[in-house]
């Protein structure tokens, strides 16, 4: 499966497509391709595995990695929600990107309107974690 990236270089804006070939890489740039074996131990690296390691019992401050704009939100203060459920979508780079509940609970706070610009990791959404 090919995947595009955007890319950035000394201020020069690339957009880069990515194939895994066993265990090198292919990569297209501007009509050349390159073959790329990559040496060493790999850490596996996945999103899920990344999520699973973030979310905490209790621990209901839902946040964004990237900055953006909230194009979409979801939910209102006292919505019961459970985890992996959408509460907003985020613009970002013009990829929409939804933010997720990381727990189970009820929403106590929210710090974002739709069409509200944020930064990275500010706290958007609070959620009272349940059992």
């Amino acid at each position: 499966m090919t995947e595009k990236r955007k890319v950035i270089v000394d201020d020069e804006e690339f957009e880069v497509e990515l194939e895994k070939k066993g265990t090198s890489w292919q990569v297209k740039i501007r009509n050349r391709e390159f073959l790329i074996k990559v040496k060493g131990e790999r850490k596996k690296n996945s999103k899920e595995n990344k999520r699973k390691k973030k979310i905490k019992i209790g621990n209901g401050t839902v946040s964004s990695s990237i900055p953006g704009k909230i194009i979409s939100l979801n939910v209102s203060i006292g919505d019961k929600v459970k985890q992996g459920d959408v509460l907003a979508i985020l613009e970002a780079m013009k990829m929409q990107n939804e933010i997720v509940a990381p727990i189970k609970g009820i929403i106590k706070q929210i710090n974002c309107d739709s069409g509200d610009s944020i930064i990275a990791n500010a706290p958007l959404i609070i959620i009272e974690g349940k059992k």
